[in-house]
């Protein structure tokens, strides 16, 4: 959770002085057609000092999925937008640039879409994902 400090973002920013933000990683198709990771805050401007809220936000349903030990995929591009919640376990997503591990209770919006138009091509596009620690990989996949 970040700090937005001296900056208006709207009339919540009347009642909270420094706004705390929600922040989002994403994983995302760069203009080049690899996949970048990059982050950006949700402002919270709802709620209550001790309960801070983002805006409602659309979805379009969920999946839990379960990976065994030793789990690794092949490299993919997201199919649809969508938010990943590690549950348990520990994931890594590994890029053309190098990896990264999420933990329990960590997340990112995975939004690495095939370039309208583009064949997939496993040596530039997408990313991969692996089961990493001693424990199963317990995921929730949550469409944008």
């Amino acid at each position: 959770m970040r700090t937005l400090k001296g900056a208006n973002y709207g009339p919540a920013a009347l009642r909270f002085r420094d706004m705390p933000a929600f922040e989002k990683v994403v994983l995302f198709t760069d203009r080049d057609g690899r996949a970048r990771f990059r982050r950006e805050p949700i402002e919270l401007p709802e709620g209550t000092p001790q309960s801070m809220l983002s805006r409602l936000m659309q979805s379009g349903g969920y999946q839990l999925r379960h990976s065994p030990v030793g789990f690794r995929s092949q490299w993919h591009c997201t199919p649809t937008p969508q938010w990943v919640f590690i549950l348990q376990g520990e994931m890594e997503i590994g890029l053309r640039e190098g990896s990264r591990i999420f933990r329990p209770g960590q997340h990112f919006f995975s939004a690495d879409t095939l370039p309208q138009g583009a064949s997939f091509d496993a040596d530039l596009h997408g990313h991969w994902s692996a089961q990493r620690g001693p424990d199963p990989l317990v995921t929730l996949f949550l469409r944008a």
